[in-house]
């Protein structure tokens, strides 16, 4: 799985969202450098990891081997796998920032449902092709609110067909274990962030805050699904001050 690194400070490990790559975080991750060592990562299927087809749990343990104790933040399918991570790895999971992730289906009937979608899905993608199938995906309502700079159209097009296949197949969010019922286990400082416009997404993390023993829900303003893209500086300071309220400096490590 393909990892990069830069900066120095204690680490804080990004996980993308889905169609993107670890080069997809804008201005966020240019932020985070100037205090952090950002540790940017390639998820199974995509980018340079395209070839490395994995479900979520094998996917976390090449997450928890490669990026090692650090502050881990995962944005929508990325968060999916930094919240498993937490409760499959602690060891390495010191904070734990989940934007505009969610804990899975809880409804089984809902859940299965969902995986014959994301099955229709991969197979559209295979006959579709990356480029076409990338603007279809952009182009729906849940990131409307993306300015054209923040899009990362070429960048996503670099992913691979059988790679965005696999990774729908196998860690989409039909085939995710739910994780509602565990979600107390998760005892590090959480910071949950949604968009004020993604009123879904804001609704699923009030309820993971209620359940979660050590988390913050922060809802930013004029903002929808990819909020750390549309509002990237109200993000950056709401990023911040939570880390410095809730870290330890490098020289305490």
């Amino acid at each position: 799985m393909a990892v990069e690194r830069s900066g120095t400070g204690p680490p804080i490990v990004l996980l993308h969202g889905f169609t993107q790559t670890g080069r997809c975080w804008g201005p966020l991750a240019r932020d985070l450098g100037t205090e952090h060592e950002v540790v940017r990562v390639d998820l199974p299927g995509h980018g340079a990891s395209a070839g490395v087809y994995a479900g979520i749990e094998a996917s976390v343990g090449l997450i928890a081997d490669g990026c090692g104790p650090s502050t881990y933040l995962g944005y929508s399918m990325g968060g999916r796998f930094a919240l498993r991570l937490a409760l499959d790895r602690p060891d390495v999971v010191e904070r734990l920032i989940l934007v505009a992730a969610s804990p899975g289906l809880g409804d089984r009937n809902e859940r299965a449902a969902r995986r014959t979608a994301d099955d229709q899905l991969a197979d559209h993608l295979e006959q579709v092709g990356v480029e076409v199938f990338v603007h279809e995906w952009l182009d729906l309502p849940l990131f409307a609110g993306i300015h054209q700079a923040m899009r990362y159209e070429v960048e996503r097009c670099t992913n691979t067909r059988a790679g965005l296949a696999s990774s729908l197949r196998l860690a989409g969010t039909g085939a995710m274990e739910p994780l509602w019922d565990r979600l107390g286990e998760v005892t590090v400082p959480v910071l949950l962030i949604t968009g004020g416009d993604d009123l879904k997404f804001t609704r699923i993390n009030e309820a993971m805050a209620q359940r979660m023993p050590c988390a913050d829900h922060v809802v930013v303003p004029d903002a929808g699904h990819t909020v750390h893209l549309e509002r990237p500086a109200a993000t950056a300071a709401v990023l911040h001050d939570w880390l410095g309220r809730t870290g330890v400096q490098a020289a305490d490590r």
